[in-house]
């Protein structure tokens, strides 16, 4: 009975140091939607940064019709648009939009299940940039 204790209890410390030595890694991630203003602010904040990306997610027929200067196009409605997202630097810091803010809504679970450290939504989307009085440039 004794050498059965022993065992268990060599065991059990086994079993704890073992797990101990098991690392799982977590990524510090910001996401969240802001607001026109806030976007204007984030845009000002990033003038010149190599790692900011404005990123648009329309279609590139909406894309064409008007953006937010500096921004590049991924379609959302591309069937790759989740590979295309994770070809992109997971480190970068992403401002994206959409029309209304409701592609880039459901984008951002995307963006979080990829990776992606740091991205900002424009929740109302262009629309609500441009009726907030920001530029729209062709």
């Amino acid at each position: 009975m004794k050498r059965i204790s022993t065992v268990l209890a060599a065991s059990l410390m086994l079993l704890i140091v073992a797990s101990g030595c098991t690392s799982t890694a977590t990524i510090d991630q910001q996401i969240a939607s802001v607001s026109p203003a806030e976007a204007a602010g984030i845009i000002e904040q990033n003038s010149g940064n190599a790692d900011f990306v404005l990123l648009d997610i329309r279609t590139p027929e909406e894309f064409g019709a008007g953006k937010i200067e500096g921004a590049v196009n991924i379609d959302f409605y591309d069937t790759d648009f989740r590979q295309q997202l994770d070809a992109l630097d997971k480190d970068t810091h992403y401002l994206v939009y959409c029309n209304s803010g409701n592609r880039s809504g459901q984008s951002l679970p995307i963006f979080e299940d990829l990776g992606f450290v740091e991205v900002d939504n424009v929740a109302t989307g262009i629309t609500g940039w441009y009726n907030e009085g920001y530029p729209v440039v062709p």
